[in-house]
């Protein structure tokens, strides 16, 4: 367990906290005859997710050096992706679940509409370099950035609370108003609450790369150096569930029925049922190589993975399964 944090608004670190070599997902092998079907998608997208209104799937796609402008691909279950041109490079993506993406980008976000393709810039701090993007459920935006700093932003876009503690934040997602930040550096999770404050912060496993959340109020880590699934509870912070993945775990996406993990060394996602409190795998199918991200619709029970090496996205129709 990391010690107690206790952070406001503005209160930075002295020195950068100890890190370890940040761990990575496997490289894949070739893949073979990879589950329901695959739609063309290449360069090396980054991150992704369903937005429930406009039945669309969002994919981050990097440039072709970090200084090149990223793109937004939008695509449904069985419509090709169109790319909206972003207006430089991007590095994190979420959505508002009604139709607009936002993106970490220096200096702050871009607002983007999925029907419209109409981009917003918007300024936080023109000098960083953001990271990670999340939104809570009361709609505010939280950005985290290079140097280990989480802003928490008003409904104005002004920095309602700032909490430099990181080395690197890596990753942020949201339960309710309670945000969760990933430093792979540290390998740890931490809580920030709804008034700014950080809350808890507690290790995650050898070598944490990802995080997500599920419907049903638990947050989702990859431990892909340790070879584990965890599994958080936000109030407070607890470690409810540890359990052995092995084969690089890296991609994650909660659902109500299932938690969804990739194995990059063996192109595979596995579905596991959370609800007896010790994971039991019910699914699991072969993927397009490198499937570094994956998103749910739970509208049509759809679960999509998308290769982090150029080989498309991976359309999985009824993956649940039956009961």
């Amino acid at each position: 367990m990391l010690a107690g944090a206790a952070g406001c608004s503005g209160n930075p670190l002295v020195a950068t906290p100890p890190t370890i070599q940040p761990a990575q997902p496997a490289v894949s092998p070739p893949a073979h005859n990879p589950a329901g079907t695959v739609q063309s998608l290449g360069g090396h997208p980054q991150n992704t997710f369903f937005d429930d209104d406009t039945h669309q799937l969002t994919v981050l796609c990097p440039g072709t050096d970090p200084a090149a402008p990223a793109g937004l691909a939008v695509l449904g279950a069985q419509s090709a992706p169109r790319v909206i041109a972003l207006p430089g490079p991007v590095t994190a993506i979420t959505g508002d679940g009604h139709g607009t993406a936002f993106l970490a980008t220096r200096g702050g976000y871009l607002a983007v509409e999925l029907t419209g393709a109409k981009t917003t810039a918007v300024t936080v701090d023109e000098r960083t370099e953001f990271t990670a993007i999340a939104r809570r459920a009361d709609g505010m935006l939280v950005l985290g950035t290079a140097d280990g700093a989480v802003y928490t932003l008003n409904a104005d876009n002004s920095v309602a609370s700032r909490n430099k503690i990181f080395a690197r934040v890596d990753a942020l997602a949201t339960q309710g108003n309670t945000t969760v930040v990933l430093d792979r550096g540290q390998t740890s999770v931490t809580t920030i609450g709804a008034d700014g404050r950080v809350e808890q912060a507690l290790r995650a496993g050898e070598g944490a790369t990802t995080l997500a959340v599920d419907p049903l109020g638990r947050v989702l880590v990859a431990d892909t150096r340790g070879g584990q699934l965890l599994v958080y509870g936000v109030a407070p912070l607890i470690l409810r569930q540890a359990f052995p993945v092995r084969q690089a775990p890296y991609g994650l996406a909660g659902s109500a029925a299932l938690a969804w993990v990739s194995l990059t060394a063996s192109n595979v996602v596995v579905g596991y049922d959370l609800s007896t409190g010790i994971p039991v795998e019910k699914v699991r199918y072969p993927t397009v190589q490198q499937p570094n991200s994956l998103a749910f619709d739970a509208t049509s029970n759809t679960l999509y993975v998308v290769s982090g090496s150029g080989a498309g996205v991976q359309v999985i129709a009824n993956a649940v399964g039956k009961p």
